[in-house]
């Protein structure tokens, strides 16, 4: 439970201190990896938010030694909370209140799953079959990269209305849901006896590098989206949709067998279908921010038309030098004719 909590506050700081570097970064493509390690690796506030992220992954690797999946996943829900009020008190960012109510339902939808939990019956998987793992996993990848094409190809058109994230907050929740199964894989080697044969089954396991792609991947996808989109509403978004395929498919790949009882079964199942209800009805653009999402070279130009001199402060080349364009007179439609 400590270790939850540990993660949490670690996972939110760094998501938070992230975006904040990234505000003050030139505009990040996905498409061009290089320069976005680049820019990141040069800004200390971004390699302090890294710094986070990654001691969250290691606090995360020990939860998954003493407590079921989805045990886990409803623990680590609980930093959504944490996450809104430091983006709100840090980055400035405000919700709307469909997205409060969203973000309300979604953590009572993890809440429901919570409680379907049963510390007596439920019980620690140590490991999965390996073409299991690989048959949940890469189908995952792909349909998380695909997202997240079609997200960006839609950012990129021109007079769109700012886009909230959701579509991102997908992509890169399959990814990290990947990556959460992959730790889960990790921290059953970590118990056997001796090193040595611990860390050979595992460079033959697929974890390590389901572990190498997803991270690599979701460095990349994820900075473009934080940059782009709030991050008190795509990390919630991310976290639910991470929380969500670690727990149902996680469960079902680790033999952690759902309830037995009816209700605690009901409520699993009700949980689930809650939170990708609202996933699917959460708002598409924003309406927060009123200024329009331009591009970097859209804002070039546009700074370029503001240090150009007034209509009326150059001279025109078609008349006399010195003499420029006379103003038209506010009055004159009405002081015409007379004499």
């Amino acid at each position: 439970m400590a270790a939850a909590l540990l993660a949490n506050l670690l996972y939110s700081c760094g998501f938070v201190l992230e975006k904040k570097a990234l505000a003050a970064l030139p505009e990040v493509n996905f498409r061009r990896p290089v320069r976005l390690l680049r820019l990141v690796l040069g800004s200390p506030l971004w390699i302090g938010g890294s710094l986070a992220l990654a001691a969250g992954f290691g606090a995360q690797l020990a939860v998954y030694r003493t407590l079921p999946i989805a045990a886990a996943q409803g623990i680590f829900v609980s930093g959504l909370v944490l996450l809104v009020l430091l983006s709100a008190r840090l980055l400035g960012e405000e919700t709307t209140g469909r997205e409060r109510y969203a973000l309300g339902a979604i953590v009572l939808a993890l809440l429901m799953v919570v409680l379907s939990l049963d510390e007596h019956a439920d019980r620690v998987s140590r490991g999965a079959p390996y073409a299991l793992i690989l048959t949940v996993c890469l189908p995952s990848l792909a349909l998380a990269v695909r997202l997240y094409g079609a997200a960006e190809r839609r950012t990129r058109r021109r007079h769109r209305p700012p886009t909230t994230g959701v579509e991102y907050g997908v992509a890169v929740g399959l990814l990290y849901g990947v990556s959460s199964l992959a730790i889960k894989g990790v921290s059953g080697y970590l118990t056997a006896g001796g090193l040595g044969s611990a860390v050979t089954g595992l460079l033959r396991s697929p974890y390590p590098y389901l572990l190498l792609f997803t991270g690599g991947f979701g460095l990349v996808m994820s900075q473009a989206a934080l940059q782009r989109c709030r991050a008190s509403l795509i990390v919630p978004v991310c976290t639910t949709v991470t929380s969500l395929f670690t727990a149902v498919l996680g469960t079902l790949a680790f033999g952690e067998a759902l309830p037995h009882q009816p209700l605690r079964l009901a409520l699993r199942l009700a949980g689930t279908a809650l939170a990708v209800t609202v996933l699917l009805l959460m708002p598409r653009h924003d309406t927060t921010d009123p200024e329009p999402d331009l591009s970097a070279e859209e804002l070039r130009v546009h700074a370029s038309d503001l240090r150009r001199p007034a209509h009326g402060d150059a001279e025109d080349p078609g008349l006399p030098p010195g003499q420029g364009p006379v103003a038209p007179d506010p009055h004159g439609d009405r002081t015409r004719g007379r004499g």
